[in-house]
């Protein structure tokens, strides 16, 4: 299968200070973009990524069902688990720390990475897809922001992320109530992360990222399935050895490390060729899709993955 799209090199994507000095002509609507840089030869290279890009034409899901309708195990292996039980949950204060092969290892204060993108730059209207599929108005910015200033080594290939461990606010966590080994650990290739359609999402819906869906800040990765989306993250760390994932390590057979959409590739259970679109007729009414390459945005992505064999390397 061949796609239109191109590989994206992370020589060229603009330190977030770069772009931040851009933020007053994109907030014109010119494009949401991390815009032009040097390539290590010395060549001029740029690469726009606009809204169009981000915001799909589907119909938003539900507010009540984006929110009430999740997968958080921490909180509990039922759909409405998270929402229920994450009350005593406190996102606040947070912080991420950003380690490991960096020249400038950093810890950030959540306030300080909100301060990266003001609100009106921080919407994406994105599908998601897990073993069923929303699309999902989420506020966030480019996680490339906290990755270009600690300065990745050339020999970091990898990033790992961490998510927190809180078993006196998270029931999931503890006792006979614990269905995994915390923490919840999840990884990409370090040209994935970099890539401005990976998200680091702090609200939805235009407030603030609710306890069940993964606050204070969690991962988007639109093009993969939902347990890519690590929530409540406190450390990423640049590595050069491929990261531990939670599900691979739970069930290697049936989630692969890349995790990208296939409708090709099914799950040993169930077939992935379609998804149930929540809320399109009501939560349990909900209608059936066909399943999109790459969740749809095989333009963007698709070049990153040059040359491989997605059966194998599911």
């Amino acid at each position: 299968m061949t796609y239109k799209t191109s590989r994206i090199l992370s020589s060229e994507i603009t330190p977030a200070k770069v772009w931040l000095q851009r933020r007053d002509v994109l907030t014109m609507g010119a494009a949401l973009a991390i815009g032009a840089s040097l390539t290590q030869s010395g060549h001029a290279a740029s690469l726009a990524v606009s809204r169009s890009d981000y915001n799909v034409p589907d119909k938003p899901t539900p507010k009540k069902d984006v929110i009430g309708y999740n997968n958080f195990y921490e909180f509990g292996l039922g759909k409405e688990d998270p929402a229920a039980k994450s009350g005593d949950f406190k996102a606040l204060p947070w912080s991420v720390k950003v380690d490991g092969m960096v020249a400038r290892p950093t810890t950030f204060a959540l306030e300080d990475m909100l301060k990266l993108f003001p609100p009106q730059e921080r919407v994406y209207r994105m599908r998601c897809v897990e073993a069923w599929s929303m699309v999902i108005p989420w506020d966030g910015f480019p996680l490339s922001a906290l990755l270009d200033p600690v300065e990745p080594l050339g020999s970091a290939k990898y990033v790992a992320f961490e998510s927190i461990v809180r078993p006196s606010e998270m029931p999931g966590q503890r006792g006979a109530f614990q269905s995994l080994p915390w923490p919840y650990v999840e990884g990409l290739r370090l040209d994935e992360a970099r890539h401005p359609l990976a998200l680091l999402a702090v609200g939805v819906y235009g407030e603030t990222l609710p306890n069940q869906n993964g606050a204070p800040i969690r991962l988007v990765v639109p093009w993969k399935y939902g347990f890519k989306g690590i929530k409540s993250i406190v450390r990423i760390t640049l590595t050069d050895k491929p990261p531990k994932n939670t599900w691979n390590l739970a069930a290697p057979s049936e989630y692969g490390f890349f995790a990208n959409v296939n409708p090709s590739v099914h799950h040993p259970r169930w077939s992935q060729a379609s998804e149930r679109r929540i809320g399109s007729s009501g939560l349990f009414g909900s209608s059936r899709v066909p399943t999109l390459m790459f969740n749809g945005y095989a333009d963007q992505v698709a070049g990153l993955y040059g040359g491989m064999d997605l059966q194998a390397s599911f």
